[in-house]
């Protein structure tokens, strides 16, 4: 359960750790102006009532090969929950499937895809996707460039 109000501290330690999720306890403790032992309470406490999901890297896709980055806008032949659940477990199950969101209005998924290059994409659009469970179209879109591209959720005083 989340505790109804977050203090400034809070705030400032979830601030920092979304900046640089590999930040000392010791270092954290000192930019939030506490000691450790009470700042490394705060942290487990954040952890503990989810505001804090999880600590990763964020890799470069196209460092790793995945020169191309694509959105994909997927509309499906029903809404109904049971068709929903089958394609949310079908692009779960994808690893180039980065992102899945359910959308309210004209289609129905908004997913973000990498691939290795585009002829890559387009088998995997063809073979692969196209014939997911309940997909009646999907439009896709190539990013050219990415002008911002940052994690997390604004955090204000």
């Amino acid at each position: 359960m989340r505790r109804s109000k977050l203090d400034r501290i809070d705030k400032k330690i979830l601030r920092d750790l979304q900046e640089d999720g590999r930040i000392t306890n010791v270092d954290l403790a000192k930019r939030v102006g506490i000691s450790a032992p009470p700042c490394l309470r705060r942290v487990r406490a954040l952890e503990e009532n989810g505001y804090i999901k999880s600590y990763h890297a964020k890799i470069d896709h196209a460092a790793m090969g995945y020169t191309v980055m694509i959105f994909a806008l997927v509309k499906l032949n029903s809404q109904a929950e049971a068709v929903l659940d089958k394609f949310e477990a079908f692009a779960k199950a994808q690893p180039i499937i980065r992102e899945c969101h359910l959308l309210a209005g004209d289609v129905d998924f908004f997913l973000k895809i990498v691939a290795k290059d585009w002829d890559n994409y387009q088998h995997f659009h063809k073979d692969v996707l196209t014939k997911a469970p309940g997909v009646e179209s999907v439009k896709s879109s190539l990013a050219i460039r990415s002008g911002k591209d940052e994690v997390g959720v604004p955090i204000e005083d």
